[in-house]
């Protein structure tokens, strides 16, 4: 728990990347309003799918915005998803603020298309910046918590938040790329929460739902308009929170953690639970005995279902 009067993220600082718009931008403002240094990153290409000339601009404004309100802020508009400016980021942060405690990834473009006519070139360069992008900077910080720790000879202070995505989770149909990279973050994300467990680093994943530059046409015509008065229940400020959270002391025996947050919820995702079992009565299986087995089995569901993890969740539009 936080000492009255004491700001949770005191003394801490933090990289966001993807933090000149949208949800890394409300979660750079969040982590430094609880009290972090932060590191602002973002390439600042105005296109969604990654297209259009580099630019400081949003990663300056966010940081003018930390210090207008009193907090500590410096920029690098580097690509995470290359991986020499991915080390420069952790550097930076190291240099400017003695260490790095809080790494958020969330830089992240789009290329949809469905999965018959997506280009190679579509492929890659998403699964480049979202997949590539979180492991580049978990690589570095990881290094640097390892090193700490063993300087120190105990653990130190280490958080990774991850963006993952709900088309991991319940699929997408014109977004395979991106449903691949977001379903290999949750993976990045468990590997790295047991490997650096025992330095006292963590490492959890978010599957947001927001309104930004990338989600807006989604959101459009579906139910989800933005409202006329009051906070969007899609607006940024509502993931922010738990992302300050999950970079916070308090939050230390959350680890290996996939949660799904929007318009004031969240969900703590189990892990999969096996749902039915078979054995052979042989030395093993026939195509004929799966088929007396597993046919009957999914005969009792509807055709063409397939898993679908908004519902089971209970986040299914009404």
């Amino acid at each position: 728990m936080t000492q009255p009067g004491a700001l949770p993220l005191d003394g801490l600082a933090a990289i966001v990347t993807g933090a000149g718009r949208g949800l890394g931008r409300a979660e750079a403002l969040e982590l430094a309003r609880l009290g972090a240094a932060v590191v602002v990153n973002d390439y600042g290409q105005p296109g969604r799918d990654g297209s259009g000339e580099a630019s400081d601009g949003p990663a300056e404004q966010v940081a003018d915005e930390i210090r207008a309100a009193g907090g500590q802020a410096v920029v690098h508009t580097g690509d995470v998803a290359d991986h020499q400016q991915a080390e420069k980021l952790v550097e930076l942060a190291v240099s400017e603020f003695g260490k790095l405690d809080i790494l958020v990834n969330n830089a992240g473009i789009l290329r949809d298309r469905m999965v018959f006519s997506m280009t190679e070139g579509e492929w890659d360069a998403v699964i480049r910046v979202h997949l590539k992008g979180h492991f580049n900077t978990t690589r570095f910080a990881a290094a640097h918590w390892r090193e700490r720790s063993k300087a120190a000879g105990a653990p130190v202070y280490g958080r990774i938040v991850n963006t993952s995505s709900e088309a991991f989770l319940a699929g997408s149909a014109g977004q395979p790329n991106y449903a691949a990279a977001k379903g290999g973050i949750v993976g990045l994300t468990t590997s790295t929460a047991l490997a650096l467990a025992k330095y006292g680093v963590t490492a959890n994943a978010i599957c947001p739902r927001a309104r930004t530059r990338m989600t807006e046409d989604v959101f459009s015509g579906a139910g989800f308009e933005q409202p006329e008065s009051g906070l969007d229940p899609l607006a940024p400020e509502h993931v922010a929170p738990l992302v300050g959270y999950l970079a916070s002391p308090a939050a230390e025996r959350v680890n290996g953690q996939l949660l799904v947050v929007h318009g004031g919820m969240v969900v703590v995702v189990e892990r999969p639970r096996v749902q039915a079992k078979f054995d052979s009565k042989q030395d093993a299986f026939t195509y004929d005995e799966l088929d007396a087995l597993l046919t009957p089995h999914y005969a009792r569901r509807p055709a063409g279902e397939t898993f679908a993890a908004a519902e089971v969740l209970g986040l299914k539009r009404e």
